[in-house]
């Protein structure tokens, strides 16, 4: 009677994970197994390759189907490169070890050894099949130990964020995270059309890709396309950009350069919270969220009203303003509706009163240099004091240490004085990152002051709606309509800067119409103006604050 010919099924895998980082490809897998069954003269019915790992149990959804299609009946062998590649676990390994006892499974040939029932030796295959399982849990412990390593060095021991690389031209274990030259960039300037709080997260991220070009890294099978919503969402929502590393439920001061500061990632987390999931609108009501009611504190919204004439036969659309009256219990007496027109009217009023003179404004920038220097000595002063902090903080942790190793205080009280110590250390180094560009940041906040107060007419009538929003929350908060009236509350730098440059406007302006039809060079305007210059350093106590 002739013998039953073995139905085999090919299984060649390989994890895109770091357990078979040394295992052929599953092409040399093939190729080989295909020739050792023409040799063997070996049945094949199947060929199966799949790329996951076996660390885990059912999460192989095609090795699952093979050992189904054995239970059934449908095939009865499997040819495989090494035992390793059916199981790494010991459930799978098991199940394996089972169907060859029963005789389910006839065979298991790999490319150096056959498994077969009539001499099954099951100590012999538990001890090769707990080997690849004993290798994935000591690569596992490892592994954790390497990242928690490089965590512990102030550097996150996963992929780099968008904006971000890391650094493959280093050592393995010393590999850090640098500024992605060619996205870095854009990704700041996304940040910073979040800060306005004038642009939904969809909207930023159409203007990236659309007028930026902004793409994913490209990697090996991903990358290169449009970065999804959910992916800014997670931009905007990781501290990592402000230099802080959280990573297995720990957190630390990273040693990456960092995108933007703490104060910027808080703003932005304030804006995602307040401004909650974006809806689409079907006409743009360019105000609504700016304006609340004076009377009851709701909202304003625009309404689009139509209006036909029936001597043109035209159908003209004018925008309202008017209040959401959402308060309950309370009936707002405030049943104006503003014009879009008349609204925008009274910004440019609004606006027309804080314009400086552009002599003055740029004389003012010029003095800046003494500003920038004075700052500049005050940051040296602070730096130092920094420092000597956290160097004595460093040494109280090292103290404390000794202490607990020559066992003179217990675990409890070493763990509780070492993460007050810790979270010091960590306070010190921020403030320390966050004073080394103050005098730079100074300078630059006044110097934009400056410019908007000369050009803020300028720009909101040249501007697109969102840039009129910024001009706007510039300007000032609380836009109240009162019965048809726009009341704004000031920005605190604008009233300074008014409320300073009152008298020297006045002094410039009697000066200009003393000599007016006189014509002076540069110098001699100044030597005139000498003592109207002399009053425009802001001096102590200004208060400015940056731009937006």
């Amino acid at each position: 009677m002739k013998k039953e010919q073995i139905k085999y099924i090919v299984y060649a895998r390989k994890s895109t994970e770091s357990e078979d980082k040394q295992v052929q490809s599953i092409d040399d897998q093939l190729n080989k197994l295909k020739q050792l069954a023409k040799e063997k003269s070996l049945h094949i019915i199947e060929i199966i390759t799949e790329e996951k790992s076996a660390k885990k149990p059912n999460n192989r959804p095609l090795f699952d189907k093979m050992i189904h299609d054995i239970e059934s009946g449908k095939a009865d062998g499997i040819l495989c490169w090494e035992i390793n590649r059916l199981s790494r676990n010991p459930i799978d390994s098991g199940n394996l070890s089972w169907l060859l006892q029963e005789g389910t499974l006839k065979s298991i040939q790999t490319y150096t050894k056959e498994y077969k029932p009539e001499d099954f030796n099951a100590l012999l295959f538990n001890i090769e099949t707990g080997q690849a399982n004993q290798f994935v849990l000591d690569l596992s412990k490892d592994t954790k130990r390497g990242l928690e390593s490089k965590f512990d060095k102030g550097w996150l021991p996963t992929i780099a964020p968008l904006g971000y690389l890391n650094n493959k031209y280093k050592d393995k274990g010393e590999k850090d995270i640098v500024k992605d030259p060619e996205r870095f960039s854009i990704v700041r300037k996304m940040w910073d059309l979040m800060l306005t709080g004038n642009y939904t997260v969809p909207k930023v991220l159409d203007i990236a890709y659309e007028n930026w070009g902004l793409r994913t890294v490209k990697r090996k099978k991903i990358g290169g396309t449009k970065l999804s919503k959910t992916g800014l969402y997670k931009i905007f929502t990781n501290p990592f950009y402000a230099g802080i590393l959280e990573w297995g439920g720990k957190r630390s001061l990273g040693k990456h350069e960092p995108m933007i500061t703490l104060e910027e990632f808080d703003t932005v987390q304030f804006i995602l919270g307040k401004r909650g999931k974006p809806r689409a609108v079907k006409h743009q009501h360019k105000y609504n969220g700016t304006l609340r009611c004076a009377k009851c504190g709701c909202s304003f919204t625009g309404d689009l009203k139509r209006k036909y004439a029936k001597t043109t036969g035209k159908v003209t659309e004018y925008m309202f303003y008017r209040c959401t009256k959402k308060k309950p219990n309370y009936v707002c007496e405030n049943s104006r509706h503003l014009r879009e027109e008349k609204l925008e009217k009274q910004f440019i009023e609004a606006i027309d009163k804080i314009i400086f003179i552009e002599d003055l404004c740029k004389w003012s920038i010029e003095t800046l240099k003494i500003l920038n220097e004075k700052e500049f000595e005050e940051r040296e002063d602070i730096h130092k004091s920094l420092n000597n902090a956290i160097i004595n903080t460093q040494k109280q942790l090292d103290n404390l240490l000794q202490l607990r190793i020559s066992e003179l205080i217990t675990d409890e009280e070493y763990k509780a004085k070492k993460t007050v110590l810790q979270d010091e250390l960590f306070r010190l180094r921020e403030k320390l990152r966050t004073t080394e560009d103050r005098a730079d940041k100074h300078h630059k906040l006044v110097e934009d002051a400056f410019d908007y107060v000369t050009y803020a007419k300028v720009w909101f009538y040249k501007s697109a709606i969102e840039e009129k929003k910024a001009i706007l929350s510039t300007l000032g908060s609380n836009f109240l309509i009162d019965d048809g009236k726009l009341l704004i509350t000031n920005k605190k730098w604008i009233d300074f800067m008014k409320e300073k440059y009152a008298g020297v406007t006045e002094e410039y302006r009697t000066l200009e119409l003393a000599n007016s039809g006189k014509y002076f060079t540069e110098n001699e305007k100044r030597e005139l103006f000498a003592p109207v210059i002399s009053k425009l350093l802001p001096g102590e106590g200004s208060n400015l604050r940056p731009i937006g």
